[in-house]
């Protein structure tokens, strides 16, 4: 009598609760319950820096990966596209772009931030809508990133400023040009690591005058503006500048007017700037992104994020620094990041590692 009680009235019930609690249990663990497409909204800053443009190859190359791996079992992603522009037009496009993609609704936005505060409000009300938002490159200086990722501009700041000093004899005061580019963060750390090495190793500098480029246009004008203000030899030693989109306009410039007094410091790792090392035009240190591991790492928190799983917040990626000594182990842009090694000049930490390195794994609050 027992056993046909249960049957009629409590089996069922058992079932129930065995269907219950495998919900709750997915619920909790976050798997998600079936496969699907996800709509990644990628906004791109410009297509005329060629570094950022491989950025863009190893995100996207990242994102065939995921699908390619998925195919018949897993979660694939489907990217929309679209590229800001440079000035600030760029700037103004690329709000309007980013509050499109929040009234499209897709899953996701990464996004390479042409300014570190235009971007505020439609972060803000991406935040609103429950939209994560990774950036890479730069940073957002307002509302709540879910993930950030980009080069460790103060390590290739820094690089560039031990390199340099390392050439001049000791007790020399360098007289310094810095070509900058002030509205996002990624450029200020550059210029911050590269005057704290110089500080570091003791060495005495003067900045002459800065100067503002970050792409081909500006870094002529720059060019320009330096051989005005400074038309005598001799009167500048050395020209920093935060990336090679202008910095590679501003050593032509020079270097056409027979200015090879001057030492070039650069960022970016542009294969032209390492050609002009290989060739000793100017350019004597160049501290390279790997801007297609860069993409691919925003790519990876993203799809991280959007499978339920919690990526570091924030990660550097390293860079590499282009020298005479170390053309032999730079293997360009797309990587792979190189073993470690020891450096050819004096600096604080002698042996370059490539790790990826996590600054937080959580969002501070």
């Amino acid at each position: 009598m027992y056993r046909e009680v249960w049957e009629n009235h409590f089996a069922p019930l058992k079932c129930c609760f065995l269907g219950l609690l495998v919900m709750v249990l997915s619920l909790v663990s976050g798997a998600p319950t079936q496969a699907r497409e996800f709509r990644v909204g990628v906004l791109y800053w410009s297509m005329n820096i060629p570094g950022q443009v491989a950025m863009r190859q190893g995100l996207e190359e990242e994102a065939q990966r995921i699908n390619e791996t998925s195919i018949g079992s897993g979660h694939s992603v489907k990217l929309l596209t679209q590229v800001a522009g440079d000035g600030e037009a760029g700037i103004e496009r690329q709000v309007s772009q980013m509050f499109s993609l929040l009234t499209q609704k897709v899953d996701c936005i990464i996004i390479q931030p042409t300014d570190n505060a235009a971007l505020v409000a439609p972060l803000r009300a991406a935040n609103k809508a429950g939209i994560p938002v990774v950036a890479y490159d730069q940073y957002i200086s307002g509302g709540r990133l879910a993930a950030y990722r980009t080069s460790d501009n103060y390590q290739a700041g820094y690089l560039d400023g031990e390199y340099i000093s390392a050439k001049f004899s000791p007790g020399k005061e360098i007289r310094l040009i810095l070509v900058e580019y002030p509205h996002v963060s990624s450029t200020v750390e550059r210029v911050n690591g590269f005057l704290d090495a110089l500080q570091a190793c003791g060495r005495r500098y003067t900045i002459l005058k800065t100067y503002f480029a970050v792409e081909p246009v500006s870094g002529e004008k720059a060019g320009r503006e330096i051989l005005h203000d400074f038309p005598e030899p001799g009167t500048i030693d050395v020209v920093f500048t935060v990336n090679d989109g202008g910095g590679l306009s501003v050593v032509k410039a020079l270097a056409d007017r027979g200015r090879s007094e001057i030492m070039v410091a650069t960022i970016d790792g542009d294969p032209a700037s390492v050609e002009n090392i290989r060739a000793g035009r100017l350019t004597v240190i160049d501290s390279a992104q790997f801007c297609g591991p860069l993409g691919a790492e925003a790519m990876k928190a993203a799809f991280a994020l959007l499978t339920n799983k919690q990526p570091p917040y924030h990660a550097l990626v390293p860079v590499f620094p282009i020298t005479q000594e170390t053309l032999h182990i730079y293997p360009g842009w797309l990587g792979p990041i190189p073993a470690a090694f020891e450096k050819k000049w004096p600096s604080r930490e002698p042996l370059w590692q490539g790790d990826l390195r996590i600054v937080n794994h959580r969002r501070p609050e």
